[in-house]
């Protein structure tokens, strides 16, 4: 069965640290692009961070970068994202998506997790 699963999540304070995990199984993570997804309620779904096939290239939209950092272990079939110093603003359903490519536009794949909560709240 082709499936993408987070975990990771949870409730944090401010400040704190979380770190998300995306495993596939099914397929060959190591062949796509992954790009961490973001939703909190009443907004719009908005590409967190991405990666390349290699894990050379990363992009990080700008409210997380020096915060968050995404990292991929292809012999484990995981990606991996890294949340440091999280704040309230950064609540929401977090899931993963393979990739066409790895860019600003995070252009949908063919899988896409179901979602971990993520709520950063004192």
């Amino acid at each position: 069965q082709v499936q993408l699963v987070e975990s990771g999540g949870g409730l944090v304070q401010p400040g704190g640290s979380l770190r998300l995990s995306c495993a596939a199984s099914g397929f060959t993570l190591g062949t796509y692009a992954i790009g961490w997804f973001r939703q909190a309620p009443g907004k719009e779904r908005e590409g967190v961070s991405c990666i390349n096939t290699s894990g050379g290239f990363r992009y990080y939209r700008d409210s997380v970068k020096g915060r968050f950092t995404i990292s991929r272990d292809n012999a484990r079939n995981t990606v991996y994202l890294q949340m440091n110093s999280l704040k309230p603003e950064d609540t929401a359903v977090y899931y993963c998506a393979t990739l066409q490519w790895c860019t600003a536009r995070f252009p949908s794949g063919d899988y896409r997790g179901q979602g971990t909560q993520v709520t950063v709240s004192s």
